[in-house]
């Protein structure tokens, strides 16, 4: 995602930062919810985020 739109995007739930996952979701570390980047357009409507679920095993 251009370093441009970064500025732009904040989670809606909670209008905090989002960063970026290795998988390239977009990840709301303040209320732990991920958001989905289909084909490119990051999904941030507050009902299609989910939230984090812990990695087993970590």
């Amino acid at each position: 995602m251009k370093k441009i739109l970064w500025d732009l995007l904040a989670c809606p739930r909670c209008r905090g930062p989002l960063t970026e996952t290795a998988a390239g979701d977009l990840l709301c570390r303040t209320e732990g919810w991920v958001f989905p980047v289909i084909d490119g357009i990051p999904m941030l409507l507050p009902e299609q985020g989910q939230p984090l679920t812990p990695v087993e095993g970590a």
